[in-house]
């Protein structure tokens, strides 16, 4: 996972690295907590420029960062680590003071729905094999000479073997499938060996993914209509971090939610925590791919389980 992966985190990662470098200014440089203070006792709070008379000196840690961001950053995001060194596995960064070692990891730091949204830059190789109706689960569509997984159904052997709304299929038995219709890629898996079909997968390359962090009021900043985003909201982590208007929402936390309702999207995106990871399609794309399937189809076929990571 990336080090950056919103701009909260960048923010929050390159403001600690200015503690920790000798040759920052020292009129920039805020103190970094006291080593007799117990980690429970330790918080980042946010930023708000409006407010900085108002907060003073009160005695909280880095006072000046009261309401950063419009985000209210717990204590979680400082931990004791024993040297002054970048975790590669989880993304915190330790800084060392005074014998001490404080560390500040990136909001997002090891969030399960951002590992169970990322879209990998390689290629893979699934193998599935049919049940007994002779089926995989999968429905794909043919996009500028390429295929795409248009639908995987729940329960089935395209579901089990991780395929997503969006996959890029490169190959099926080691057939190039560069320039096949749509039905030519549904005859190919017709008449395959029930036992063994093998496709080679590009993850989601017409998706992507925005983490967001909610703010005080556990809002992330963007409205929208039928699945598909329609304002984004000044300053909001929507807006800080690119998230654009006239996009679909495909998945949020890695869990695919085309064909449910708007209500439904708003209880999943109310009960997931601070940080949200969106992945999306630009519309036009979208509404190609969807083109003739019936919403029915789509609400009751389609696989809206929770990825495992």
């Amino acid at each position: 996972m990336s080090l950056y992966p919103s701009l909260e985190d960048m923010k929050v990662d390159k403001f600690i690295q200015s503690q920790n470098t000798p040759t920052a200014s020292p009129s920039k440089a805020l103190p970094l907590p006291e080593p007799s203070r117990t980690q429970n006792e330790l918080s980042i709070t946010c930023y708000d420029e409006s407010k900085t008379e108002e907060m003073g000196t009160s005695g909280r840690l880095y006072p000046e960062l009261n309401e950063f961001m419009g985000l209210n950053l717990s204590a979680d995001a400082l931990h004791s680590l024993s040297s002054s060194v970048l975790d590669q596995t989880s993304g915190a960064l330790s800084v060392r003071t005074s014998g001490t070692s404080w560390a500040a990891a990136p909001l997002t730091g090891s969030d399960m729905g951002v590992k169970r949204a990322e879209i990998q830059h390689g290629v893979r190789e699934v193998v599935l094999c049919k049940d007994m109706d002779g089926k995989i689960g999968l429905r794909l569509k043919a996009i500028d000479n390429g295929v795409f997984v248009q639908l995987v159904q729940s329960n089935t052997a395209a579901a089990l073997g991780g395929l997503r709304f969006g996959d890029q299929i490169l190959q099926i038995n080691g057939e190039s499938c560069a320039g096949w219709s749509s039905e030519t890629a549904h005859k190919v898996l017709k008449n395959a060996n029930p036992e063994r079909i093998t496709l080679v997968v590009r993850d989601r390359p017409m998706e992507r993914t925005v983490t967001l962090h909610k703010d005080m009021n556990g809002q992330l900043g963007f409205l929208f209509k039928k699945g598909k985003i329609t304002a984004i909201v000044k300053d909001s982590s929507a807006a800080r971090n690119g998230l654009l208007t006239d996009h679909q929402i495909c998945e949020i936390n890695g869990q695919n939610i085309i064909g449910l309702k708007d209500p439904q999207i708003t209880d999943i995106l109310n009960s997931s925590g601070s940080v949200v990871t969106v992945t999306v399609m630009p519309v036009v794309i979208f509404e190609h791919m969807m083109k003739r399937m019936s919403t029915s189809i789509v609400k009751s076929l389609m696989d809206h389980s929770i990825p495992e990571v």
